[in-house]
């Protein structure tokens, strides 16, 4: 069979919507224990989270015609780009469930702390402080190089960013006011979001 634009705008779009999938599978199948009472809880996250969400209707608001890239290029470029989204797609979905696994049952949208709340130190936190918002920033990006204009990508990537900032705000003020100068030395060795192997921050 031929690749040709139309099969390989196919094969992106695809491949993005499994990491998709992965994803809410993975918060689907999390782990569930006994509701823990709050010691502390900052609504505050929740504007971050509506920010976010802003961002994202803009990466699947402006759709780009079927069998074009989201910038001209050549076929052979397009090829590598669509293998790199769908990569970067179910990479994010295996870091975002992977992190979620980690955390059990102090998963939660809005940022809180409970009364037996652990700092988390081990698996994909070894590597950032937020890696679920690593794997949302993943998934932003290939969802954009698949299905997006540049200008969606553009003002998608910037909104998330910033809803991203506040939530990282919100929540690492509750975890200084729990922890203290223990947060404080995580938070020199390991970055926010990026892994420092690629700039880190």
């Amino acid at each position: 069979m031929t690749l040709d634009a139309g099969t390989l705008s196919i094969v992106g779009k695809f491949g993005v919507l499994a990491g998709w999938f992965g994803f809410g599978t993975g918060v689907w199948l999390r782990r569930r224990g006994p509701v823990a009472q709050d010691r502390a809880r900052d609504g505050g996250s929740l504007a971050g989270i509506l920010i976010q969400a802003a961002g994202f209707a803009m990466v699947w608001g402006p759709r780009r015609p079927d069998g074009t890239p989201i910038v001209p290029m050549s076929l052979v470029t397009w090829v590598l780009l669509t293998g790199f989204a769908i990569g970067l797609a179910l990479g994010s979905a295996w870091l975002g469930a992977a992190s979620i696994r980690t955390l059990g049952k102090q998963w939660s949208l809005q940022a809180r702390i409970t009364q037996d709340h652990d700092l988390i130190t081990t698996g994909p936190y070894r590597f950032v402080r937020h890696p679920i918002y690593t794997a949302m920033l993943g998934l932003l990006l290939a969802t954009g190089l698949a299905f997006s204009r540049p200008v969606g990508l553009g003002a998608g990537l910037l909104t998330f960013l910033a809803g991203t900032a506040l939530r990282i705000r919100v929540e690492e003020r509750l975890l200084r006011a729990t922890f203290g100068e223990t947060y404080d030395a995580y938070a020199r060795q390991v970055p926010a979001v990026v892994p420092r192997v690629l700039g880190g921050f």
